[in-house]
């Protein structure tokens, strides 16, 4: 499958009276999806809100499952401009998965990094290894968190080196984002860690010199613009409505599964 290159506005598609999650195998993914995202809006402390303008136009539900099969149909966004999905972010899984995730986080952000430390290595491995999911990750830098964008540009001038070297950089990222957040040279910071990484550096440096990514940074900011994101981490599984926030691993679980049932015919 290849991602989807144009968004256009779509229906809504949340449930407005959800009290609880119930188990996945009594409902089907969308009715799961959209009570997980009702409780993500409910537990807003646990994405990371910034100046995603609340005066933007925000869908109810993105629908880019109707791109998995047409990549000229609409993904959920606010208006209709061409934008080339496979160009932004790192892909990783299987390009036949049944279900599709675009995933969209602020390397400064605590929820963020929360969910990378804590829930996405679960998904990957039970999910995304297995073929069950493919996930692309889309920086999006929101404007709130100090050298929120050198990180970012530091994780994309990696990615020009290949999917290793990217991981190895991300990961640095969440795991000491403290640190360069904190830090009075976050460029000389992220620089000793590309070399500790083992990235080539004359790429590296010209890289970021020349301030190559900068396109694909703003191209993920007019993204999540036009998709209504309000906070991170924001998750759009294709076909489905939008999960703000950082919600439990058990959810996730269960939502994925859920999704995979129906995409796979399961869950019928």
């Amino acid at each position: 499958m290849r991602w989807p290159n144009v968004l256009r506005t779509m229906p809504s598609g949340l449930r407005a009276h959800v009290r609880c999650l119930r188990p996945a195998a009594s409902i089907s993914g969308r009715t799961l999806v959209a009570e997980a995202a009702l409780l993500g809006v409910l537990l807003a402390m646990s994405a990371c809100g910034g100046d995603t303008a609340a005066d933007r136009p925000r869908p109810d539900s993105a629908n880019p499952r109707e791109l998995a099969a047409d990549p000229a149909a609409s993904a959920g966004a606010t208006d209709s401009t061409p934008v080339d999905l496979a160009s932004l972010g790192f892909t990783v899984g299987d390009g036949d998965a049944p279900v599709r995730v675009v995933e969209m986080s602020d390397f400064g952000c605590g929820y963020c990094r929360k969910f990378h430390l804590e829930t996405w290595p679960t998904l990957r491995r039970e999910f995304v290894e297995t073929g069950k999911v493919q996930w692309k990750i889309i920086p999006f830098v929101t404007g709130m968190f100090t050298h929120s964008e050198a990180a970012t540009m530091a994780a994309d001038c990696a990615l020009e080196q290949g999917p290793a070297a990217f991981e190895k950089m991300e990961q640095r990222l969440w795991r000491d984002q403290s640190s360069w957040k904190k830090s009075d040279d976050a460029g000389g910071l992220l620089r000793g860690w590309a070399t500790g990484e083992g990235l080539d550096m004359d790429r590296y440096d010209s890289c970021v010199s020349e301030r190559r990514p900068t396109h694909r940074l703003d191209a993920g900011r007019d993204l999540a613009r036009r998709l209504g994101v309000r906070g991170t981490p924001t998750f759009f599984i294709l076909g489905y409505p939008p999960l703000p926030g950082a919600l439990p691993t058990e959810t996730f679980r269960k939502v994925l599964n859920a999704v995979y049932d129906d995409a796979t015919g399961q869950g019928r």
